[in-house]
């Protein structure tokens, strides 16, 4: 994707209510708006959580004043449910019972609060646990791609699962046998159901890409919603879109 066309789409998409208005005037993939969404919500909330959190207290105070958690979310743009878990201990409810509860309202002997959380869970697309299930689903969709991609040319490989016992930094596939793909050899892949911008690069190459390297030698990350053109990897990581593999 362009940088342009690439910073004309995040920059809109800044409610829920965006992924389908720009699907609709773009004619883009729902998915990949919803991945961009994703990415910028969490980056957004993890900015600003410690300003949120230190008006905790004038927010806890408002909610029992009666304002609920969703219109306090609404009011400071946060996740709705990522607010929840901070007024939490305000409140006397335990981060485990807070988790409980959110899954499973009806657990909850508090009107108000099992109310709340119902309304939260619903409104909150990328913390509450279906939107937590959603993005688990998308990442074992990646990696079952990947997987049924090599066993079509009956490429031998380990997982991530049959690594863990020997190595502490697992990509999610080892190849037995190098191959080359865009003209480099490639010991490794990595699965990524996200879309490969610049931080979400550095993100990746930092906590996962540069010490594979380290262990297994050159590989690549393949970003199933595209990334952005231009964009460049450190040495020894090949990046990839799911137009490679056929998608």
């Amino acid at each position: 994707m362009r940088y342009e066309d690439y910073r004309n789409i995040y920059s809109r998409l800044k409610t829920p209510r965006d992924i389908d208005r720009l699907v609709e005037e773009l004619k883009v993939d729902r998915e990949l708006l919803l991945v961009m969404y994703t990415q910028r919500t969490v980056r957004d909330a993890t900015r600003r959580y410690y300003i949120v959190k230190k008006d905790i207290g004038k927010l806890t105070r408002e909610w029992k004043k009666g304002v609920t958690i969703f219109k306090l979310a609404k009011r400071i743009n946060f996740p709705p449910v990522l607010l929840g878990l901070m007024l939490a201990p305000e409140i006397n409810v335990t981060r485990k019972e807070y988790w409980m509860y959110l899954r499973a309202p009806d657990s909850c002997h508090n009107k108000r609060l099992k109310k709340e959380l119902r309304q939260i869970a619903d409104a909150d697309i990328i913390y509450s646990p279906k939107g937590s299930q959603v993005q688990t689903e998308r990442g074992k969709w990646g990696e079952a791609l990947l997987q049924e991609w090599l066993d079509c040319r009956e490429l031998k490989y380990r997982t991530e699962e049959d690594l863990r016992a020997t190595h502490k930094k697992t990509p999610d596939i080892l190849l037995e046998k190098p191959m080359v793909m865009n003209g480099t050899k490639i010991f490794w892949i990595e699965s990524k159901a996200s879309f490969g911008d610049e931080i979400e690069l550095k993100k990746n190459v930092r906590r996962q890409l540069k010490p594979y390297t380290e262990i297994f030698g050159a590989g690549a990350v393949v970003y199933w919603f595209g990334f952005i053109e231009g964009i460049e990897p450190p040495e020894g990581i090949t990046l990839l879109d799911g137009s490679y593999f056929g998608r």
